[in-house]
């Protein structure tokens, strides 16, 4: 068991690869492919998606490099750190492998990485199926047999089989200065909302017990799609997050939401919440409080306005829980308008709060903003923005000891059981830990625990 790091990145997300390599009836071997995965939960859906076609048409998939005949490295472009931490996972595949296929994010941009690993076999963009795929069959052909190649009912997950992501739509209609993911994956596309549901009830039937709902935008999903009706258990439902959330709600699994932007309709959501179909927790991207930062973001000023809101939705399901990251270090940000943020942190008391200094990023509007702010003075607010989070996120535990909570257990060890509350997503919250009588417990178990103890990120306690 460890504790949830502090300073963990909200946009990682991290990918266990499966190892699917079998003899053949024949005694030969099956081509084999290997899977880095960087980035969001958005790119390892990605991941998902090409490892699945590739098992269907006959590739194993190797969790080391050794093993495979060729690596595919999906790409995260973010940050400039991100994109460095993409050079480097390029280049070590090269080394330890020396046949690799990059795709994702960063792959927007092909001589930006060919110009750094001029041997990659091939650039591919972010969710070009196709294209990683013809770049595979052109470096290793495949090879089906009948007999081996059978692929799981919810396809190759890349997450614990008790919980999954589920994408509901790609792209993005913002034009945040300081973002250039529309550039890279375009403006925002909405899947059906049949589809969507019907892969939530075939994971749920396959034992996942948590659906992460994730996408650019999730609050938008329908938009582009004019909120269309789909075909739905004998009736219709419509492509809105409303309708999509509470038909998953009724599949008996938890149901958790990402990256929900906060327009009026999102207090539609809150209901749902309070009746249990969907979990109280909000994953909601503010990124500043100050109305002129925000105005130099291209984001809308409405800061006081949302205080407003959260104060009605907590006031609709008491038990919600708030995540969110914020930029500090924006171009043009004064002290002021820093102290505006900590204020305005100090009156939300958000539950789950991440922080970026800011970066410049090849492409984004926000680098040619004036007055910059030094690396040292991003560093300070950082530091003063993070012990403010910090102290929030340790009251608002301590006074959770006592209570008796739902968990759902993600591992199980010798030393004890590693769990998460409604209040915790997968690799980005806290975890509760469990000591003492968890040698029956299994991952995916939901079970109820008594909070014996809190720390800053975490909380300890006991089976009821």
């Amino acid at each position: 068991m460890s504790e949830n790091p502090p300073l963990l990145r909200p946009d990682l997300a991290r990918a266990l690869v499966p190892d699917t390599r079998r003899a053949r009836s024949d005694g030969s071997r099956q081509p084999t492919i290997g899977m880095v995965s960087l980035g969001c939960p958005k790119a390892l859906v990605d991941s998902e998606r090409i490892l699945t076609r590739l098992r269907a048409e006959g590739y194993a998939i190797s969790p080391d490099y050794k093993g495979a005949d060729a690596v595919i490295v999906n790409t995260c472009g973010f940050l400039d750190s991100a994109k460095a931490e993409s050079l480097e996972a390029i280049g070590e595949a090269l080394q330890e492998n020396g046949r690799v296929i990059v795709t994702g994010c960063l792959g927007a941009e092909p001589e930006y990485i060919t110009g750094a690993h001029p041997k990659v076999l091939a650039v591919t963009g972010p969710h070009q199926y196709e294209a990683v795929l013809d770049a595979v069959h052109g470096a290793v052909p495949p090879s089906p047999d009948p007999f081996i190649d059978l692929l799981p009912a919810t396809g190759v997950s890349l997450t614990p089989r008790h919980y999954s992501y589920l994408k509901i739509s790609e792209g993005c209609n913002h034009k945040c200065k300081f973002c250039i993911i529309p550039d890279m994956r375009g403006r925002l596309v909405s899947r059906p909302a049949h589809a969507v549901l019907r892969e939530a009830e075939k994971l749920v039937e396959a034992g996942v017990k948590e659906l992460l709902v994730i996408s650019q935008d999730t609050s938008a999903y329908g938009v582009d799609r004019k909120h269309d009706l789909s075909p739905w258990k004998g009736g219709e439902v419509r492509a809105h997050i409303t309708d999509l959330a509470r038909e998953m709600g009724k599949l008996g699994a938890w149901v958790r939401l990402h990256y929900v932007y906060p327009y009026p309709h999102v207090r539609d959501l809150i209901p749902l919440m309070a009746e249990g179909l969907v979990l109280p927790y909000l994953d909601i991207p503010f990124q500043h409080a100050h109305p002129e930062v925000l105005k130099r973001m291209a984001r809308p000023a409405a800061a006081a306005r949302t205080l407003d809101e959260i104060a009605a939705w907590r006031a609709i399901a008491p038990d919600l829980t708030l995540r969110s990251t914020f930029i500090v270090g924006y171009p043009g940000e004064t002290e002021a308008e820093f102290q505006t943020l900590l204020d305005w942190l100090d009156e939300a008391q958000l539950d789950r709060v991440g922080c970026f200094q800011y970066e410049n990023v090849a492409g984004a509007r926000s680098n040619d903003l004036p007055d910059h702010v030094a690396a040292e003075v991003k560093q300070d607010r950082f530091d003063r923005f993070m012990e403010k989070a910090q102290a929030i996120s340790e009251a608002k535990l301590a006074a959770k000891v006592g209570k008796v909570l739902d968990v759902i257990v993600d591992e199980v060890d010798t030393d004890g059981a590693t769990c998460r509350t409604k209040a915790d997503a997968p690799e980005i919250d806290g975890n509760l830990f469990i000591d003492e009588g968890f040698e029956a417990l299994t991952p995916g178990d939901i079970v109820k625990v008594m909070v014996d103890e809190a720390g800053e990120y975490d909380l300890w306690g006991r089976l009821v």
